[in-house]
């Protein structure tokens, strides 16, 4: 067994290409790095004698590793990445600006609010056409002005209210508030039905999407915590130091590369809204509403069924469709 073969999960315990991304590449990469500072000699509590870790003698310790010794950091690895799986949505959450009151969240969290604020502010006058006649207005300023707005409507919520103290909570946020807006759904309260009737091609391009925020925001995560372990093994290593830099660069560019995730997923969950909400109404066998107005208003009581309880209105009528090779659920409950 080589240590090339560590990196690849087994196969019965991988869980697919999610699972690699997200589980087991970003613990494995933190993992090594923090191992082969150990093997140079970088420890807090026995500096080298020379004041600095050897490089050499952590290349010859990974050379001379077994397969026992591999198939221990393999199945480490998987393990911990299989522990860490039900916390993921809570490490978005922390990503997203809902940090422990305990330890100054709230404050620190009204701070960035405030900021965030400001700058939706800025978008917002960027996204607004100058006064006058809007007869004089280049085709340049309207351009820019339309690209303006669709960047404020991609990073960040309608209401103030809803406004985070991070950029990625805040493209989270836009998702939410804004991908069923237009057709009266709440996309919160919509999106666990409409799911299981996308069509495989906007399923994959939804998965990918997710996949990429949720493989971001564990590795910032765990580069972050990488970090912090680097500096405290390399304290008593004087310029060396310097070494626990690296985890802290990819944690920024992971969080950087999250919040573009995100916007991407963003945009993904939109397109699922605006191909499969008919599918959506299809699947639960309601008659499809005459024109928008309807459609809207429609869409609004299922939103209140599904997130406060109200019940629909009698008067409803429900289709007959049935279900088999010629009724809805027969393609992935695509519209034919």
């Amino acid at each position: 067994m080589s240590l090339a073969s560590a990196v690849r999960p087994p196969a019965e315990l991988a869980g697919g290409r999610r699972h690699f991304l997200v589980g087991h590449l970003p613990l494995l990469a933190s993992a090594l790095f923090l191992l082969v500072l150990l093997w140079s000699g970088a420890r807090a509590w026995e500096a080298p004698a020379d004041g600095r870790p050897s490089l050499d003698a952590a290349w010859t310790t990974a050379a001379a590793l077994g397969a026992g010794e591999l198939v221990v950091l393999t199945l480490g690895v998987t393990v911990a990445a299989i522990l860490l799986h039900p916390f993921q949505l809570a490490l978005v959450r922390l990503l997203e600006g809902g940090w422990p009151r305990r330890l100054g969240g709230r404050w620190a969290g009204e701070r960035a609010v405030r900021r965030h604020l400001a700058r939706k502010r800025a978008w917002e006058k960027a996204a607004a056409l100058p006064p006058g006649d809007p007869e004089a207005l280049t085709e340049e300023q309207v351009r820019q002005a339309g690209l303006a707005g669709r960047e404020l409507r991609r990073r960040y919520p309608l209401p103030d209210h809803l406004v985070r103290p991070t950029a990625l909570g805040n493209a989270l946020a836009a998702m939410e508030d804004g991908a069923g807006r237009p057709y009266g759904l709440d996309a919160v309260a919509a999106w666990p039905r409409i799911y299981p009737v996308l069509g495989d091609r906007t399923r994959a391009l939804v998965d990918d999407g997710r996949d990429s925020v949720d493989a971001a925001a564990r590795m910032a995560v765990v580069m972050a915590a990488a970090f912090l372990a680097s500096a405290v093994l390399l304290a008593r290593c004087g310029g060396w130091l310097a070494l626990s830099l690296p985890p802290l660069v990819a944690a920024w560019l992971s969080y950087r590369g999250a919040v573009q995730a995100a916007l991407a997923y963003g945009e993904s969950v939109h397109v699922a809204f605006d191909l499969h909400r008919l599918d959506l109404l299809a699947a639960l066998r309601l008659e499809r509403p005459e024109g928008p107005a309807a459609e809207r208003a429609l869409n609004r009581q299922l939103s209140d069924l599904w997130r406060q309880g109200v019940p629909l209105d009698p008067a409803l009528r429900y289709t007959a469709e049935p279900e088999g090779p010629d009724g809805p659920d027969a393609d992935g409950g695509r519209t034919r």
